[in-house]
């Protein structure tokens, strides 16, 4: 049990004063008095300054005391989130005794059976201290449930009040009773809260209640057989999808005292749609390719919501090998990846024709390109006989245009090809695929521009790292380049400028220094125009100006 001077004192003032704000707002519902009242409003006022003073030595701790490790200072910022709903929670009380002077006849409010209420509310204070003294999980877990079981208690009154209101009498009691049961409700919020940073104190992470059932149930479908508290969970990354992503092994004590390994493994949280979709496409790819994408462990669905947990691999990103791995390591991480990738490219391919859809995914994602920059949303421009049509008719044309030109091949492919969502091990001279969601049979260009533009979009401008990303970005171009030769693909380069227009226009979304995104737009405006311009030419004939891959 981690403890802290003064602070442990103050936090446990603060959770009896308010169970003690509880019990009486309990005695006050039950017989209302003036005395009683003031009583109540002066504890308010005692922890607000309790309050205040947590929250003043949580934070003077951290930023003053360097010596905690990574668990006291998730302990110390348990403790402010646990203050802060608890500070909460008795001013809800404080607004329910307010509220009942609004009642034509105080006992009013006990056919709606508020005992009910607070037992669950007493019952779930009581454990707040056993909880994070004793780490125990399964009291974390109790507190938590009191939301839904507040709810639940709050829809029963809430049908009951609006089927008494249709009876036309006591109107203003029964608007009174539906506030109170409100408060109520939001103390079940403000219990979650608490429940949620007990939690966050022991995983070292912020995880909804919901995704800890998700990852509890996809881990005991994995094999694991542990108790939760022997994992540590740690967030590693952000989802541009949504999805929740995070790492998951067992706690290096656990593994002392079992004299096991280590296992670690990634667990997924998010959408069912694209949950599944991605257990799908590395169920398809595994079947080819075994070593190239991770094993599943584990997978759950409930209601709109999926879970996994998937292999953790080993080795580094490759943007990771490119911006700080020696020039041998370097050259060596890209002769295994476009190996890899014309293996893949070579096994999957289909000789059937097919269309291409990157207008249309621009045309998809524009909401998200412009709520970050609504500058790049072109109108109509004219200046004497020359014109400048607007973004809209432009992508509108382009659209057509591209219906025009036919891919001669498909393969798998990875769909979000991003240079961070390849992973390098070097001691196994494996490449591997990671977030796969996306993957289907398709152009193999769409794969080619969207790493070429996941390189060029990194945020670094120092002359040695932007000379090694455009040597990158160079020689997968010619890679791509020699397999279209070899393929027979004559409209190669009209695609990539489709293509590479596409991964442009969409990179900007996601970067918010401006000069840079305009960089991007405006690249991806001189594509469009010049495919516009061609239109009637022979496609065969299109040349990429290949200047615009550099930075």
């Amino acid at each position: 049990m981690i403890t802290f001077e003064g602070l442990d004192e103050n936090f446990n003032f603060i959770v009896l004063e308010v169970e003690n704000q509880a019990k009486a707002t309990r005695k006050f519902m039950d017989a209302p008095s003036r005395n009683m009242h003031t009583k109540i409003a002066n504890r308010d006022d005692y922890i607000d300054n309790l309050k205040t003073i947590i929250e003043n030595k949580c934070y003077s701790r951290i930023h003053a005391d360097h010596s905690l490790d990574r668990n006291q200072v998730n302990k110390i910022r348990a403790i402010q989130v646990i203050c802060v709903n608890l500070e909460k929670i008795a001013d809800y009380f404080v607004n329910i005794t307010k509220q009942m002077r609004y009642l034509d006849d105080q006992s009013f409010i006990k056919k709606y059976d508020y005992d009910e209420v607070f037992d669950v509310i007493m019952d779930r204070l009581a454990a707040v201290l056993s909880a994070l003294r004793k780490e125990d999980m399964s009291k974390a877990l109790y507190i938590c449930k009191a939301e839904p079981i507040l709810d639940d208690l709050y829809k029963v009154r809430f049908d009951r009040v609006m089927n008494e209101m249709g009876l036309g009498r006591d109107a203003q009691s029964l608007v009174t009773v539906l506030f109170i049961f409100r408060y109520f409700e939001r103390v079940g919020d403000a219990l979650l809260n608490i429940g949620e940073a007990i939690i966050f104190s022991m995983l070292g992470e912020r995880i909804k209640i919901e995704q800890f059932d998700a990852l509890q149930r996809t881990l005991t479908k994995s094999g694991f057989s542990g108790s939760l508290a022997d994992i540590d969970f740690r967030a590693i990354w952000g989802s541009r999808s949504g999805c929740r992503i995070g790492k998951v092994e067992q706690r290096e004590d656990e593994v002392s005292a079992n004299e096991g390994h280590k296992q670690g493994s990634i667990y997924k949280e998010g959408s069912l749609e694209k949950i599944r979709k991605e257990r799908e496409s590395i169920l398809r790819w595994k079947k080819t390719f075994p070593n190239l994408v991770p094993d599943i462990y584990g997978f759950h669905e409930e209601a709109d919501k999926g879970a996994m947990l998937v292999e953790f691999l080993n080795g580094c990103t490759l943007d990771e090998v490119v911006l700080t791995g020696e020039d041998e390591f370097v050259r060596n991480a890209l002769f295994i990846f476009e190996s890899t990738v014309l293996e893949t490219w070579t096994t999957t391919l289909e000789r059937l024709p097919l269309r291409t859809d990157y207008i249309r995914q621009v045309q998809k994602r524009l909401g998200g390109v412009l709520q970050t920059h609504p500058e790049f949303w072109r109108t109509p421009q004219a200046m004497g006989q020359a014109k400048v049509c607007s973004t809209e008719s432009l992508l509108k044309e382009c659209a057509e245009i591209e219906a025009e030109i036919e891919a001669p091949f498909s393969v798998f492919i990875h769909g979000d090809f991003n240079i961070n969502n390849v992973v390098y091990d070097h001691a196994a001279q494996q490449i591997h695929y990671i977030d796969l969601y996306r993957s289907r049979d398709f152009d193999y260009i769409q794969d080619v521009s969207v790493f070429l533009v996941s390189n060029f979009r990194m945020p670094i401008f120092d002359a040695n790292h932007r000379d090694r990303i455009n040597k990158v970005i160079g020689q997968f171009y010619g890679f791509a380049k020699e397999f279209a030769l070899r393929r027979e693909d004559p409209t190669f380069e009209a695609r990539m400028a489709f293509a590479l227009a596409r991964s442009f226009y969409t990179s900007t979304r996601f970067e918010l220094n401006f000069q840079f995104s305009k960089e991007m737009y405006n690249r991806s405006m001189f594509l469009l125009e010049k495919i516009h311009h061609y239109r009637g030419g022979d496609w065969r004939q299109f040349a990429l100006p290949e200047d615009i891959l550099y930075y």
